[in-house]
């Protein structure tokens, strides 16, 4: 039984096709719908409680393809409407879902479809600057080009009244982040609001797919995020596999997962000590970055990449281990696992610093709904989702998942949830290398069938990842469409920033650390 296929079959009755020839898992559906009923197919599904995870748009010609993911439990639904190329007007989904708000900017100056509807069209990804008529996922667009510059003003939005002023931030920081800016509008030092300026580190990444083979594609999924090179290769490989039918060998899983819980562990771990760092506790950051290089060295020893970079490879693995190295990493989580616990005593038992993290940047769970917050975001807002639980693969299916889940929202609930997610992440490597079946770490993955697609969830570290990938005409990749964390919650950052003060907004963004690059596809 499927809820979602039920909700939108009840809602459109013969007008929501149901169809098989995308070859996605079993576990998503895909459907087609005509363009006058896209948005009642989201009112369908806001009335099922589900997500709108992601949505995009792709060139189909002589049509436009649109498209929304919706999630809810373990299901995953895509709903897809075309509209003309002589009219690429599409009904917009702001009205049932607030992602849709930045989802449809992106489509809009990334594609050139237009969302009716829509309250805001100003560029997203796309700045000012670029000429109106550039498309940047067109297929007639050439990405080896430099655009030429014009004119052009982003419209920031303004609060005004008595004693009200702004402060710009950004792009460029006083560190080694990627750039984004930040416009507040303050009263004296309580914020009134914060608007997000993105984009600039847009690279053409979803464009660049389109120049490759199939064989090629992990390397560059693998470098969307840099500090999430696993789990983003690895949504890649699982979407290519879901379309061609092909399942890797069982230690191949197994290793996956290996390297999935350590890259958490890494940046959890990185990010406990930089929370603390914002709120000047220092003695946090150096302990838990010293921690963090050990880590990181048992990577380069064992696997050869500190951040384990193209070692999830279509098909499987590009990298095992031995039995000493079994027996390094068992010992090197005994160690990790008493140092932590002794470094978040001291964070628990300081006073000065609770001070700091307590009400600070609260995200409320039912604002966390209506953004479709994921990852340590949601899970600190009272949202219980996790990829791991909710769509599992091997081996989370059968060594089991515990979620921590907060319903403060504020800084130290998003720091807690990474306390607790370290703590499962040592005890689920354990598990499976006590499992870890022995056999082959990788099997040939044949390149796709024209005009199939493949889709596929993974609960990276920030939280769930999506991709979904499309094979043109001649079988090359057409489309590959990368949904990281970032896209939904760097709204929940907007939302969870009024009301507290200035000097508290490095702590609040560090608390949520979402990925510029990841976003700015």
């Amino acid at each position: 039984m499927s809820l979602l296929k039920d909700a939108l079959a009840a809602a459109l009755g013969g007008d929501a096709q149901f169809r098989e020839e995308y070859q996605f898992p079993e576990t998503v559906a895909f459907c087609t719908v005509p363009k006058e009923k896209f948005a009642e197919a989201a009112r369908a599904m806001k009335k099922a409680y589900a997500f709108l995870a992601a949505e995009w748009a792709n060139e189909e010609t002589p049509w436009f393809g649109i498209f929304a993911c919706y999630r809810w439990g373990n299901e995953y639904v895509v709903v897809k409407t075309v509209t003309t190329m002589d009219d690429p007007a599409f009904p917009s989904l702001t009205k049932k879902y607030l992602p849709a708000y930045r989802f449809e900017r992106q489509m809009n100056s990334l594609m050139g479809v237009v969302p009716e509807g829509h309250p805001d069209v100003r560029p997203w990804i796309k700045f000012e600057d670029w000429p109106r008529d550039a498309w940047p996922l067109r297929k007639a667009f050439d990405g080896s080009r430099p655009l030429p510059r014009i004119k052009g003003e982003y419209r920031w939005s303004r609060a005004e009244g008595e004693g009200v002023y702004e402060i710009p931030v950004g792009p460029v920081h006083a560190g080694i982040i990627e750039p984004g800016h930040f416009r507040f509008q303050a009263v004296g030092e309580q914020i009134l609001n914060l608007e997000e300026r993105l984009g600039y580190v847009h690279k053409g990444i979803e464009k660049r797919f389109e120049s490759l083979k199939w064989g090629e594609g992990h390397r560059l999924a693998g470098r969307v995020s840099g500090d999430t090179t696993v789990a983003h290769s690895l949504a890649y490989c699982m979407a290519l596999e879901s379309m061609t039918g092909c399942t890797p060998p069982e230690r191949a899983l197994w290793l996956r997962a290996l390297f999935l819980e350590r890259e958490r562990i890494v940046n959890h771990i990185g990010d406990i000590g930089a929370v603390c760092n914002d709120a000047a506790f220092a003695f946090m950051l150096y302990q838990m970055m010293r921690l963090k290089e050990i880590l990181l060295r048992t990577h380069h020893e064992l696997f050869g990449h500190r951040f384990l970079m193209d070692k999830v490879i279509p098909g499987g693995v590009s990298a095992d281990i031995d039995q000493g190295g079994r027996e390094k990493i068992v010992k090197e989580l005994s160690w990790l696992g008493d140092e932590f616990e002794r470094l978040i005593t001291i964070y628990d038992d300081n006073s000065s610093l609770e001070d700091r993290v307590r009400d600070t940047g609260v995200l409320p769970p039912e604002k966390a709904r209506e953004l479709g917050a994921v990852g340590i975001v949601a899970r600190a807002s009272g949202l219980n989702v996790d990829c791991r639980v909710h769509h599992p693969f091997p081996p989370y299916d059968r060594i089991g998942v515990n979620v921590p889940v907060l319903i403060s929202g504020d800084v130290h609930a998003r720091v807690w949830v990474r306390v607790e997610e370290v703590r499962e992440s040592i005890r689920l490597i354990r598990e499976i290398l006590r499992t870890l079946p022995e056999g082959e770490i990788s099997r040939p993955v044949a390149d796709p069938a024209p005009e199939r697609a493949g889709f596929a969830a993974v609960e990276g570290w920030r939280g769930e990842i999506l991709y979904w990938v499309q094979s043109g005409p001649e079988g090359q990749i057409n489309r590959c469409m990368v949904r990281d964390p970032s896209s939904l919650n760097w709204l929940g950052l907007e939302q969870a920033i009024p009301g507290n003060i200035v000097p508290d907004f490095p702590l609040c963004n560090k608390s949520f650390n979402q990925s510029y690059s990841g976003h700015d596809l």
